[in-house]
């Protein structure tokens, strides 16, 4: 019975050991590049080889949407705008002003009301 005890707390241990490697293999020091560092060294390193072109200046049109306004996009829109305007509001309070933007934007779009 002893060695029953023995070999499940040597296979316990070696487990945790095992764990605690494999964590130990995905931290970082924070000095390394990072997933994110990725597309800005790509963008850098093709800025330095792409040979500078000179263009006329032209007065350029706005940007139009390609995406129709939906009650998604609209939502999507609203909930960005709200997460950076005001974070410190009640999650409630931030849904009531989110439903009025949505409500505005569909109007704006000359879109009827989704019916609840």
């Amino acid at each position: 019975m002893n060695t029953r005890k023995f070999f499940f707390s040597a296979a316990r241990i070696t487990l945790f050991g095992a764990c605690a490697l494999a964590l130990a293999a995905c931290s970082t020091d924070g000095t390394g590049p990072t997933a994110a560092d990725a597309p800005k060294a790509e963008i850098a390193a093709a800025a330095k080889t792409e040979t500078p072109r000179i263009q006329a200046a032209t007065p350029s049109e706005p940007v139009r949407d390609t995406e129709p306004m939906t009650r998604s996009r609209a939502a999507r829109e609203c909930w960005m705008r709200t997460e950076k305007g005001n974070t410190r509001e009640d999650l409630d309070k931030r849904a009531d002003l989110v439903n009025k933007c949505i409500e505005e934007k569909m109007k704006a779009a000359s879109i009827p009301p989704a019916k609840t």
